[in-house]
């Protein structure tokens, strides 16, 4: 038995629902679909205001935007992350000022940042790895001293929640003045390709719009607030086609019946290998501020030629594992330009995590195959 490290789930109303926007002939987006996806978010998850995007990148570009970053300002991001994290930001003309991960955790230390802060840092990033949120009262502590904003990307996070000192609890992407997420095929729902941006403060949301539509004020001409639209700001092509939102839709129809299968899953997963009791790897950590997603199951092993062999028996089993990021500090691309910290622990999940299959089509069955073969090697 072949178990693939990902497989989009499809609910069966995709198709319904994408010939329903075809056949209205509103399909270039913020039509029907693109309103119910939108509305959804906000209403269920307490985002002041949603809009769709192409891509999480695309949010995240907004974001940058919205935030003015100029040319020589700093953006502090964790080491650990996919490139759009900072690329969004680099063409800004931003210098990232790269942050180390906890020891036990991938997210960012958030005990480390104040000391990563100049006179020209603009903003801090924080990423909810595999879904699980990062120290977000320490984060908007710092960030409120130094007079920051906080853009979280929640690419992985939908559906996550965090509870801070006060005690309430916040959706993932609520906590920041701005939030990205992704609908990319590997996330829990999806459309393909997709991503949102969330606005927690309402300094943001007119602009948001303008920048959303190409730099001109042509949503408030079609809310009739206005008589005419034309170019008043910067901006792109961010908003998506109703195709897309339309796919988005049926998976939100299917949101919760999707997230208890895969909490069911990553549970089977975690007491599993919690019974190997294995001195090779070690489960991942959910903070008691956080809640889980089961956007993914990882282990984080002891030294890279565990990993190697692991992802080697798996796949001689038929069963893809991989790992994750590299180090962007380290990068090509950016090595020359960091300024020479080592960042052990970023460094440590480079080289020792693993991402273990995980997709709603799962079964326990093969959960129990994956371990077995995982045991085989301890």
């Amino acid at each position: 038995m072949k178990i693939p490290f990902n497989k989009p789930y499809l609910t069966g109303k995709e198709t319904h629902y994408i010939y329903d926007a075809v056949n209205s002939g509103k399909i270039s987006g913020n039509g029907k679909y693109t309103k119910l996806c939108q509305n959804f978010f906000e209403s269920q998850y307490g985002f002041k205001k949603v809009l769709l995007t192409t891509s999480c990148t695309d949010a995240l570009e907004m974001a940058a935007m919205l935030a003015n970053i100029e040319p020589g300002d700093e953006v502090i991001i964790p080491s650990y992350t996919f490139v759009s994290t900072a690329i969004a930001f680099i063409r800004q003309g931003a210098k990232i000022v790269f942050a180390d991960s906890y020891s036990d955790n991938p997210n960012i230390d958030a005990g480390k940042i104040e000391a990563l802060i100049t006179n020209k840092t603009k903003a801090i990033i924080p990423v909810h790895y595999a879904g699980v949120a990062c120290d977000m009262d320490k984060i908007m502590e710092v960030a409120n001293m130094y007079n920051l904003l906080v853009i979280e990307d929640a690419a992985q996070a939908i559906d996550s929640f965090y509870t801070g000192k006060d005690g309430v609890k916040k959706a993932l992407g609520s906590v920041g003045h701005l939030a990205a997420f992704s609908f990319h095929e590997t996330k829990n729902i999806i459309s393909g390709e997709g991503g949102m941006l969330t606005i927690n403060d309402e300094r943001f949301i007119q602009r948001a719009e303008i920048i959303w539509e190409k730099g001109t004020n042509r949503a408030e001409f079609f809310r009739g607030e206005v008589n005419k639209y034309g170019w008043v700001d910067t901006g792109s092509s961010f908003l998506p086609s109703e195709v897309i939102a339309a796919f988005l839709w049926a998976q939100i129809e299917n949101l919760g019946v999707i997230q208890n299968k895969r909490k069911s899953l990553w549970n089977t997963y975690y007491s599993g290998l919690k019974a190997i009791d294995s001195l090779h790897f070690n489960l991942p950590i959910v903070p008691n501020y956080a809640t889980n997603n089961a956007h993914m199951f990882y282990i984080i092993c002891k030294d890279m030629n565990y990993r190697m062999a692991l992802i080697e028996q798996l796949k001689s089993n038929g069963y893809h594992a991989v790992f994750h990021y590299l180090s962007l500090h380290s990068s090509d691309f950016y090595k020359d330009k960091h300024d020479g910290r080592a960042l052990f622990n970023s460094d440590n999940f480079s080289d020792c995590l693993v991402r273990l299959p995980m997709f709603y089509e799962l079964d326990v069955e093969g959960i129990q195959n994956i371990i077995a073969s995982i045991k085989n090697i301890n």
